[in-house]
């Protein structure tokens, strides 16, 4: 079993700042992708970012160039910096590890950006 232990999130003001965090612990393999989900309060849900074992990365279009995705291997931690954050930023954000057959959620991480 996987469990993942998110940290992060909060209240910020446009234009601010988040870091969200995530540990996978337990059978983790490696080499599984690691992506962040989020969901808007309509409840429609969007891939923020994933990130492979090597570290390539895609982002969705609405926040490249202001999220970055990173990877500690070795701790099995990956970390979703967010700049420049925006009210439509706002929305439960969840941790999601994957590997072939098998998929695991955070319990999810709530950032609210007000104007």
């Amino acid at each position: 079993q996987v469990q993942l232990v998110e940290s992060g999130g909060g209240l910020v003001q446009t234009g601010g700042s988040l870091r969200l965090s995530c540990t996978a612990s337990g059978d983790v393999d490696s080499g599984a992708i690691m992506r962040y989900w989020r969901q808007f309060p309509d409840k429609q849900r969007e891939m923020v970012a994933r990130i492979t074992k090597e570290g390539l990365t895609n982002y969705a279009e609405s926040v490249k160039g202001r999220f970055t995705f990173s990877r500690d291997n070795a701790k099995m931690t990956v970390t979703l910096e967010m700049n420049d954050l925006k009210v439509e930023d706002t929305g439960i954000y969840y941790c999601n590890y994957l590997v072939t057959g098998s998929s695991h959620w955070g319990p999810g991480t709530r950032v609210t950006v007000s104007s």
